[in-house]
C-alpha cells in the first residue's frame, strides 16, 4: 500500500530541515507568520498518475520547493540535487534583497 500525501509531506519535511541544517522549513505558512532566513518554503505542485490498461498504478507527488537566503554564495542548488534523487532546478531569482531558488521535487 502507498503512503498517504500526508505521510509523505511529513517525511519530505523532516528531510528539507536536514538539509537546511535549521527548523526554517515552512508548508504553506499564513501570510502573517514571518519566516527566518535562511528558508524552505513547499507546497504541493501536482499529483502524476501513472496508468496502464485504463487503470491509475502510481501516483508520484511533486513538491515546489523554494529556498531563501540573504547569501548568494551558498551551494542551494547542489545541496539539493545531492539529496533528492528526482530534483529538478526550475530557476533562481532575486527579490527583496533575498536569493530565491526554486526546485520541483518528487517524493513519496
Amino acid at each position: 500500500m502507498a503512503k498517504s500525501l500526508e505521510t509523505s509531506r511529513i517525511e519530505l519535511h523532516e528531510k528539507l530541515i536536514d538539509v537546511l541544517g535549521s527548523n526554517n522549513v515552512y508548508f504553506q505558512p499564513p501570510e502573517t507568520e514571518k519566516m527566518k532566513y535562511p528558508a524552505i518554503l513547499y507546497d504541493l505542485y501536482r499529483v502524476q498518475q501513472r496508468f496502464a490498461g485504463d487503470i491509475s498504478y502510481k501516483k508520484s507527488p511533486a513538491w515546489s520547493i523554494t529556498i531563501i537566503d540573504r547569501n548568494e554564495d551558498v551551494d542551494w542548488i547542489y545541496k539539493m540535487l545531492d539529496a533528492f534523487s528526482y530534483c529538478s532546478t526550475e530557476r533562481m531569482y532575486k527579490a527583496d534583497n533575498l536569493a530565491h531558488y526554486a526546485f520541483i521535487v518528487y517524493y513519496s
